[in-house]
């Protein structure tokens, strides 16, 4: 058994781990409203944009609309755009994107090219030696449009170029604080859902579609929006996924928190046993050392 001061060492490290993540905890539960407005002040907008997409992609003639909504007769290759964290101490969150990404795109039909957005995820996919063709990491803790845009023309150019003939957007979608999902959008070329239902960022709604009017004209239009759609919509994902993280963050330390805490409360028991048995010792090599003495 350990001896008394080895337990107090003990205690007193995981005391100053549950300080640690309580201070984690709180430091995320900040973070994680700032990223939830964030996503709510952009997702009706986002939702929106898809939506104009979806009404002229089902316009007649949408092959020679714009190249962006051509579906290839033939698809010889795929691009992921992976998003993940830079940092680790949130639960499984990192690892269940890789996870997801894999069950998707390990037994794909055609080779698949990779975008690592975020450190880890980017570490992860080198590890199971994906073929990554770009990684962005470090973002800002508040990302604007312009930080970010440089994925989706990444992204764009891969497709116009011919190099991929399909590109897909794999995030966090965040549901609510106990609750974020892995999901995977096809970005290029756009994809029509089901009739009647419109696909925004996870949920779907019922109602006849919208009716739009264009000036100066459709073609123009779509030379200028799609491009800069398609980097909203990756946009868009970062902050889902931001939101998505700091609340599994919030939640892992949480959790590390209350077992740091029944750790705690175990050791203690552990050492008020150590205590006892030392004093119970000690009682009995003075009455031992009293016996001896009373006897000669």
């Amino acid at each position: 058994m350990a001896s008394a001061r080895e337990m107090r060492l003990r205690i007193k490290s995981v005391k100053n781990i549950s300080q640690v993540t309580r201070a984690l905890e709180t430091v995320s539960a900040s973070k994680v409203r700032k990223a939830v407005n964030a996503v709510m002040a952009t997702r009706s907008y986002a939702t929106k944009a898809w939506q104009v997409l979806r009404h002229i992609a089902e316009q007649p003639g949408r092959d020679s609309l714009h190249p962006l909504l051509v579906k290839r007769p033939e698809v010889k290759n795929a691009l992921a755009v992976v998003v993940t964290g830079d940092r680790g101490l949130a639960g499984a969150y990192n690892s269940n994107v890789i996870r997801f990404t894999a069950q998707k795109f390990d037994q794909y039909p055609v080779p698949v090219k990779y975008i690592a957005v975020g450190r880890k995820g980017r570490d992860l996919l080198y590890r199971r030696r994906k073929d990554v063709i770009a990684e962005f990491s470090n973002l800002p803790a508040a990302p604007s449009f312009v930080d970010v845009s440089a994925i989706g023309r990444l992204a764009v150019d891969e497709y116009n170029n011919g190099n991929v003939d399909e590109v897909f957007l794999v995030y966090t979608d965040f549901v609510n604080m106990g609750r974020q999902v892995a999901t995977v959008k096809k970005l290029l070329p756009l994809e029509l859902e089901e009739e009647g239902l419109v696909q925004d960022f996870g949920h779907k709604t019922t109602g006849p579609a919208p009716a739009y009017e264009y000036e100066p004209d459709q073609r123009d239009i779509l030379d200028e929006i799609i491009p800069r759609f398609t980097a909203l919509q990756v946009y868009q994902a970062i902050l889902e996924s931001q939101a998505s993280e700091h609340a599994a963050r919030m939640v892992a330390m949480r959790n590390a928190t209350d077992n740091a805490k029944e750790l705690v409360g175990a050791l203690q028991l552990v050492y008020n046993k150590v205590r006892q048995q030392t004093i119970t010792n000690d009682i009995l090599d003075i009455v031992g050392g009293a016996e001896a003495l009373a006897a000669k």
